[in-house]
């Protein structure tokens, strides 16, 4: 697979990350049940099919997806490249809040080195801004942990330019984690127009999440798919979910199908590659709970749309969401 540099003198990955939010199970915001070994069985069929590294989290499952990682790789250290995050906390009752004190972060590190079974972390990512703390509190102790080698790289998640500039004028960011999509970004444009456009200015790398708004664009979600998914499932709540703009989402996939039968690929995987097109990402971060939709996601990567085709999306998007524009 297609590798990439992250960011300015960074290491390089591949052009698709494997997302392991969904592995962490019931606890991973209603995604349902999830089979340990199916878990375990994906993030291996990743590395075989040439993904190089894995993005996961303390709060996906409540650990879970880090000890889940952890046991996927083991004997294979050497050969993966793994992302973790810090800044969201729970309590005994599994109730998730906000914390980047210095303190808290320093703690977070420790337990998921524990719960990866490695030395060091790779990449090492706020995950949500703090309201309650300074960033350059939170993101001095970040620069510290790299200084004393737990961690080898940092970087930031869901960061708006703001934040971004306040960091760096303490330390390099070596990358930021922004959900970005075709869908995504009708909603909440600043992510192309202003996001996006400063990480490349500034050598910051990209690794974007949510290529396929959470199976929105895989080409197989459908209305009644949506009315069977469990009640505490949290795309129920979603704004992608609700009407209109779910209707205008499933007219948008039908209309890509043509597109995507032109390069023999599904709709999922063009979506995968119209984010990798733009210019400023690294990765896309594609999660996935069984072997069989990792060897479909590899398919968005190592191929790329004729600019007309981009041009060609980029209307049908105007021309369907031209009312849901903020």
């Amino acid at each position: 697979m297609e590798q990439r540099q992250l960011g300015t003198n960074g290491p390089w990955i591949s052009t698709i990350g494997f997302g392991a939010w969904a592995i962490g199970g019931p606890w991973a915001w209603g995604w349902g049940p999830q089979d340990d070994r199916q878990s375990i069985a994906s993030i291996q069929r990743a590395l075989d099919l040439g993904i190089s590294w894995i993005d996961t989290a303390p709060v996906y499952g409540l650990g879970k997806s880090e000890q889940l990682v952890g046991e996927a790789i083991r004997g294979h250290r050497d050969e993966v490249f793994i992302a973790t995050k810090c800044g969201l906390v729970w309590d005994q009752k599994g109730r998730i809040r906000n914390n980047l004190r210095p303190e808290s972060i320093r703690r977070e590190c420790q337990q998921s080195l524990k719960r990866l079974q490695v030395d060091v972390i790779d990449l090492y990512q706020i995950h949500w801004p703090d309201p309650d703390t300074p960033v350059e509190e939170s993101w001095g102790e970040m620069v510290r942990l790299r200084e004393e080698g737990l961690v080898r790289y940092i970087g930031v998640s869901n960061f708006g330019v703001d934040l971004l500039e306040r960091c760096q004028r303490i330390h390099p960011v070596q990358s930021l984690q922004p959900p970005y999509s075709m869908l995504h970004r009708i909603l909440y444009p600043e992510v192309e127009q202003k996001i996006l456009p400063w990480c490349r200015e500034h050598g910051v790398g990209v690794v974007a999440y949510s290529p396929l708004q959470n199976g929105l664009l895989t080409g197989k979600f459908t209305r009644e798919r949506l009315n069977q998914l469990p009640r505490d499932d949290w795309r129920r709540r979603s704004e992608f979910f609700q009407e209109p703009f779910f209707s205008r989402a499933l007219e948008l996939v039908e209309a890509l199908q043509e597109i995507a039968r032109k390069y023999g690929k599904t709709v999922g995987q063009l979506a995968i590659a119209w984010v990798l097109a733009n210019p400023a990402v690294t990765s896309a971060i594609v999660g996935a709970r069984r072997p069989e939709q990792v060897e479909e996601n590899v398919g968005g990567a190592d191929w790329s749309l004729d600019p007309e085709d981009l041009a060609r999306i980029d209307a049908l998007c105007q021309s369907i969401f031209q009312q849901d524009r903020r």
